[in-house]
């Protein structure tokens, strides 16, 4: 059993599964999200009744399928909130994996363990979800990259959905060479060598963000400036952020729902409360509010598009502050979440590609710097993160 000082592994799990030798991963660990199928084991999904009511995969999911192909060894899975309903990172069944980079914080959810599994050095990358944020949110949380594919480009099969038309696999790395390293083995693609020529920087972004972000962003956010070449300011969510948060708010909650209410009709699962809430919310969501936010939700394409033709990016804090502290009431957490979700909100509204890189620190934690691209221009942000890395 892989060694685990920080709980990111599922507890009482054992597994390691060698990949094919000679492919482009090999000499590479991962670990996977306990979302993701592993064959001949449980995928629990964060909650001991999905486990128990839910048979015991025989194949493994695309992206595990994937990177044992291309030689990375599989060792272990790992801790995830509840069905994935969660971004801050604390399991009522399972408990806080630590956050190496800030041991009295959240890592962030809900890859939590896949996270922390990575920026303690247990492996060298995972597999992740994110629905509303859960790649990218710990990525910034830990220090990390961390990636959000363009919605809809990479198989889900064996990944417990949560919210289909948002629901993405991403993964973390410590540094830009292995980031790139499985980011081609997962998208299928070389890492290219050209990088953008435009920069647009959201101010409406930034100045969301809690006093001192800015600050904290600004040296990579220059580098990336003087990388690129010409630089605009601009608006990322005319209608505000706050706005098109709700929206996600509104669709993401109704289609967890959908996903599980089966499972809850026939098994009446054990349930935390936050999840429990969320779940039933989504159960009465009026189809006037659906309507509204599916409008808002083709607003957020298109401002998207207009925003990242061919050969620009667009530049953003990755979430509005640095990790909040463990264990804070209930009461608390409600309003952190619902700040992150406003510089979330885009990935699930729209679906375009998103790389959090490590950006900086406030008052010695973390805080992630994003870059956006036009769908399908994944990789052409992997190479971005591989140039600012050399400009170091």
């Amino acid at each position: 059993m892989t060694p685990d000082p920080v709980n990111a592994f599922v507890p009482g799990t054992a597994v390691r599964i060698r990949g094919s030798s000679g492919g482009p991963l090999s000499g590479l660990s991962f670990a996977a999200k306990d979302l993701f199928d592993v064959a001949g084991h449980p995928t629990g999904g964060g909650n001991p009744d999905w486990a128990r009511t839910n048979p015991v995969p025989e194949r493994h999911a695309w992206a595990v399928r994937t990177l044992l192909a291309a030689g990375a060894e599989l060792v272990g899975k790992t801790i995830t909130d509840e069905v994935s309903l969660g971004i801050l990172g604390e399991s009522a069944f399972d408990g806080t994996p630590l956050n190496s980079k800030a041991p009295d914080r959240v890592p962030g959810g809900s890859s939590s363990g896949s996270a922390a599994a990575v920026a303690a050095g247990l492996c060298d990358t995972a597999i992740g979800t994110d629905t509303g944020g859960s790649v990218r949110v710990p990525a910034s949380f830990c220090g990390l990259y961390g990636i959000r594919p363009t919605h809809g480009r990479l198989p889900l099969d064996g990944m417990l959905p949560q919210a289909p038309s948002s629901d993405t696999t991403g993964w973390f790395a410590r540094d830009a060479t292995t980031f790139a390293r499985v980011s081609s083995a997962l998208l299928g693609e070389p890492i290219p060598d050209a990088v953008p020529t435009r920069l647009v920087v959201a101010v409406d972004a930034f100045g969301f963000a809690d006093p001192g972000v800015a600050d904290a962003l600004r040296p990579l956010l220059d580098r990336l400036g003087a990388l690129v070449g010409e630089v605009r300011e601009d608006l990322l969510a005319p209608p505000g952020l706050s706005v098109w948060g709700r929206a996600q708010r509104t669709l993401q909650p109704a289609e967890a729902w959908e996903t599980f209410k089966g499972w809850l009709d026939r098994d009446n699962p054990r349930l935390a409360f936050n999840v429990a809430r969320g779940l039933v919310m989504g159960s009465t969501i009026p189809e006037s509010e659906l309507g509204w936010a599916r409008l808002m939700r083709q607003e957020a394409r298109a401002r998207l598009a207009w925003l990242l033709p061919p050969g620009t990016i667009l530049a953003m804090p990755t979430t509005p502050f640095p990790a909040p502290r463990k264990g804070l009431p209930l009461s608390a957490q409600n309003p952190i979440r619902e700040r992150i979700l406003c510089l979330a909100a885009h990935g699930g509204l729209a679906g375009f590609p998103q790389v959090s890189i490590p950006g900086g620190e406030l008052d010695g934690l973390p805080v992630g710097l994003s870059i956006l691209a036009a769908r399908g221009a994944d990789a052409q942000l992997v190479a971005t993160t591989l140039a600012l890395e050399s400009t170091r």
